[in-house]
């Protein structure tokens, strides 16, 4: 795929995840938005005059022949929501970002689990925290953790110890080596997992993308572990993110006189599982019971994707969160009778969309 036109388009000022998708799903391809006429892009809801604008400039045109030179000299990879590997599970947030840098090697990325902290924490938080991840990578358990100070450093060494792979998502490019002091262990996860961005290459650890950067730790995951984290952290925000995403949430409990424990504590008492041992974690997000052969995009349903064009994928990833009117997919899709009913028809015909009674359409 050439990912020239995927950058320019991400690169507009004012188009997030949300309207990147709108636009694919109202004109196919980054390339058709890209050479638009103006009148039509303005029908987009939510779109701007100066976004129209900004679509029609060289700016975002410039920054992408740059950015392709970068990737291939790094030898850093691109993943679009429209191909394979693309994980899955991120189709089940409200904003999944249309690019992804990727550094190191693409894991299989069910089942996993996040494990978030304080970058202050105490010496037994580092410990339950390398302890638990080192026994979730050895049972096979993909963990993910956002390589800062702390406990996601002691995630990250646990998951290699344990002898597994492990994802870093970061909130500066992957050629940022942030923190510095984690240089090695970035290299290494790379080795083993891969470290993971929606930002371009070169963008700066900044404060505000951190926030951002947590709704994609507890995207990938069935759940997110807080090791440690005080009353006003990264940490419970990923948190806030998980529950708002369906994820389970569970902490580890820790001395009520520690500062660094309080948000945690605080987790449990609103009803965060309580985690003292790995069957906690296992048991509470059904790792290992049956229910985990059948995750909500199950590779074998999805591995067709990579030849849909961006409007079916929408269609199908809307079935896939449960069965769905024709109706409602017109309606969530701002999409036309017939379109929609083009859509689902060859959608049936490839074998990934079966129709119930009543219009309703869902997964074979």
């Amino acid at each position: 795929m050439d990912y020239w036109s995927w950058i320019a388009l991400r690169a507009v000022e004012g188009i997030g995840p949300v309207m990147f998708r709108r636009l694919l799903e109202r004109f196919d391809t980054p390339d058709h938005v890209l050479s638009a006429d103006p009148d039509d892009l303005a029908t987009v809801r939510g779109i701007t005059p100066q976004i129209v604008e900004a679509i029609a400039a060289p700016a975002c045109r410039s920054f992408a022949e740059a950015e392709c030179r970068r990737i291939e000299a790094s030898g850093v990879r691109l993943l679009t929501f429209l191909d394979a590997e693309f994980p899955r599970r991120l189709f089940e947030i409200g904003d999944p970002p249309p690019l992804l840098y990727v550094r190191g090697m693409i894991p299989a990325w069910e089942p996993a689990i996040a494990v978030v902290g304080s970058r202050r924490a105490t010496r037994e938080g580092l410990k339950a925290a390398e302890r638990l991840s080192s026994e979730l990578a050895a049972v096979g358990v993909l963990v993910v953790s956002g390589l800062a100070r702390g406990i996601d450093t002691a995630a990250h060494r646990g998951a290699l110890a344990g002898g597994g792979p492990t994802v870093a998502v970061l909130g500066c490019g992957v050629d940022i080596d942030y923190p510095p002091e984690n240089r090695q262990l970035a290299q290494q996860i790379a080795g083993h997992g891969c470290i993971i961005s929606e930002f371009p290459m070169g963008t700066q650890p900044l404060a505000e993308h951190f926030p951002r950067r947590n709704r994609i730790i507890s995207g990938l995951s069935r759940g997110v572990l807080v090791v440690e984290a005080v009353e006003k952290s990264g940490s419970l925000i990923t948190a806030r993110y998980a529950l708002d995403q369906g994820r389970e949430v569970m902490a580890v409990p820790g001395l009520i006189s520690t500062a660094a424990c309080r948000g945690s504590n605080r987790l449990i008492k609103e009803g965060a599982q309580l985690v003292d041992c790995v069957d906690d974690i296992l048991g509470a997000t059904r790792i290992g019971t049956p229910d985990q052969t059948l995750p909500l995009f199950h590779q074998q349903l999805v591995a067709p994707r990579c030849n849909l064009t961006p409007r079916e994928a929408a269609v199908y990833e809307l079935v896939a969160l449960g069965p769905r009117h024709l109706d409602e997919i017109t309606q969530a899709l701002e999409l036309t009778p017939g379109e929609v009913s083009a859509m689902v028809l060859g959608l049936e015909l490839k074998g990934m969309l079966s129709q119930l009674p009543g219009s309703y359409y869902s997964l074979p």
